[in-house]
Formats: C-alpha cells, structure tokens, sequence
C-alpha cells in the first residue's frame, strides 16, 4: 500500500527507510540551516528528533527561517517546528528542549541514543563544546559554519574542517579544534567571500530592535548580525539534511 514515503522508499529501499524510522537526530539550533535540516530529515522519513533552541521566533526571521511566519511570531522556534513535524509525520517522536546550549547544559541536553548530531549553533563557545560531546560520546555530528553574508548557494561544499578555507568561522574552528586534539570534523561551509552588511536605520537590529517579548538574548547584546536571504541558509540545512540520511542509511547494521 502507498504511503507518505513510498517515493523515498523507490529510492533507498523499504531497510533504508526503517533505518530512518528508527534513527534519533538531534538539531541544535532551530533557525536559519536548522529549520532546513529539521524540514530535510522528517520528509525523508526520520522517526525521532530531538530539537534544541531558547529562542522565539522574531519578524526579522520571517527572511529565511522556514517556521517564521506572521501567525508564528513570538513563539518557540522548538515547539513552532515540532508541530510542523507531526503535521508531516504525525508518528514521529519530538523532544524540544528551549534551552540555550553551552558547556554548563550540555548534561541534560545530549544523550547517548542519539544516532546523529547537527550543530546549527551561530556561537563558537557552544559549537566547540557539543563537537567535543559528540566525539567523545562517538556519536556521528556534522557542523555547520557561517552561512551569513553570503548570496551565492552554490558555493556550498561538504569537507572535513581542516580542508576549509575562506569561511571566517571555519578559521576559527580550525584553530580551536586543534588546540582540543580533534582530528576531523565533518562541515558544510561557504567558499564565497562574506559581503559586507549594508547597515542602515531600517536594517539594523541595534537601532530598531524587535526581538519578541521574553527574548531571553536580544540582537542588541550581539556584536555584529549577519545579512541573509532566503535560499542561501535553507540549501546548506538541505545539504546537512542529506549528508545525514546517507550516513544513516549507509551504516552497516551492527
């Protein structure tokens, strides 16, 4: 009988599919990549999420994250895009947690059955501390690196993170993993030059700020917001999302 992943099923066989199903991905950062990803992994049939985000979704959002909407402005980005979730696969299982994640709540955050981790996180103190969990934890974790102040989606490229070059981020990162003795990361990044943002009095956050009420870390206390457009962030959650599913279904059972 057909059903909603038949055509998914024609491509990767009824055992990938099951191994979807029984897969737990858990997204950290619900936002720009990250809803993406989330939109990627529940249509190609991945049973079990576990979403991580503190924050609420904010008219500035509305650009390219793919849960903000007029009707979902000031609601949790976790429980907006876990709704979204079950109206697509209402069987699937959903654990939100609106939480900010940093070393001192990575323990209620991160557990031992998840099958993949996705680090959409836009802060390099948290990417570093859950690339650091995964690893020891030897759960598979791919990481995204800057997608703001970018305009070309093509330029995307999956790598291990010393191959990077050009990504401001991803400089970063190479720079602080080896100070952590980590030997290779999975990344998407960006070989397009970052663009500077055109800041104006209607454009910027520091000046007009919106953020909804009980925005626990306002654009305000940030140094610097990135400019985005709508298909630049949502390819690269795309591209996380598959590189998820392959490495899911590849796996040999053990």
């Amino acid at each position: 009988m057909l059903h909603e992943f038949s055509r998914t099923e024609l491509l990767i066989g009824a055992e990938g599919l099951e191994k979807l199903a029984q897969s737990k991905v858990a997204v950290f950062g619900i936002g720009g990549v990250g809803t993406f990803v989330v939109e990627g992994l529940v249509r190609s049939g991945v049973g079990k999420f576990v979403l991580v985000d503190d924050d609420c979704i904010c008219l500035t959002n509305i650009n390219r994250q793919l849960h903000a909407t007029r009707k979902t402005v000031g609601k949790p980005k976790v429980e907006v895009m876990r709704d979204r979730i079950l109206e697509i696969n209402p069987k699937a299982e959903v654990t939100v947690f609106q939480e900010f994640y940093m070393p001192d709540t990575a323990a209620g955050l991160i557990a031992d059955d998840y099958t993949y981790i996705v680090d959409a996180i836009d802060t390099v103190t948290a990417k570093l501390d859950l690339i650091i969990q995964a690893k020891s934890r030897n759960i598979p974790v791919i990481s995204s690196m800057g997608a703001g102040n970018k305009l070309d989606p093509t330029q995307f490229e999956v790598a291990d993170i010393f191959s990077t070059s050009v990504c401001p981020l991803a400089k970063v990162m190479r720079q602080e993993l080896r100070k952590r003795g980590v030997a290779s990361l999975k990344v998407i990044y960006s070989r397009e030059q970052p663009r500077k943002p055109v800041e104006t009095e209607s454009s910027s956050c520091s000046v007009g700020c919106v953020c909804p009420q009980g925005t626990t870390r306002k654009c305000t206390t940030r140094r610097q917001i990135p400019g985005s457009i709508a298909f630049v962030p949502s390819v690269a959650g795309l591209i996380i999302a598959g590189e998820v599913v392959k490495d899911i279904i590849n796996k040999q059972s053990e």
